[in-house]
């Protein structure tokens, strides 16, 4: 990965695989994440809940495995200037349940591509997995951004 120095549509193709920095969910993440969305449900924040469910411990809200695995796609820099929008979630799935304490990182491969009609800025069609410690899949699914061109930036930064 080229750190602080931004992927633009030219530098993608279909095959790349592309892996962030790992982090830890913490305690903290998952009360933050109740507090901000209020939600409480039980099966996250009530040990004795999430056991008669037949969890070990509290789950970690599914939304923000999403948002976590979105998260560390921002952290590389990769997009930092170059991303325009972010423009739906499609087929997402929760294939294992993610609890305080796993330390997770995102694989996401590019999966497809499409020039916009405008011609300066392209559609990025992403497979994205929220990972484990134990390589474990916690959430995945398939992502599509919008991402400048090139010959965009070169324009804007001519203009100014």
């Amino acid at each position: 990965m080229r750190p602080h120095e931004p992927y633009f549509y030219e530098d993608l193709e279909p095959g790349q695989v592309f892996e962030t920095p790992r982090r830890t969910v913490t305690e903290t993440d998952l009360v933050t994440f109740a507090m901000f969305t209020s939600d409480w449900n039980p099966v996250h924040t009530d040990a004795l809940t999430a056991r008669d469910a037949g969890f070990a411990r509290p789950l970690v809200h599914g939304a923000m495995g999403l948002a976590l695995a979105t998260g560390l796609i921002q952290r590389t820099g990769m997009f930092e200037g170059s991303a325009v929008a972010l423009l739906n979630f499609q087929e997402w799935n929760f294939r294992s349940p993610l609890f305080v304490g796993d330390t997770v990182h995102t694989r996401f491969a590019i999966e497809a591509m499409r020039l916009t009609s405008r011609g300066d800025r392209g559609i990025v069609t992403r497979r994205i997995e929220l990972i484990n410690q134990d390589d474990e899949t916690v959430c995945d699914g398939l992502s599509d951004f919008m991402v400048l061109s090139r010959a965009t930036t070169s324009q804007i930064r001519s203009k100014r």
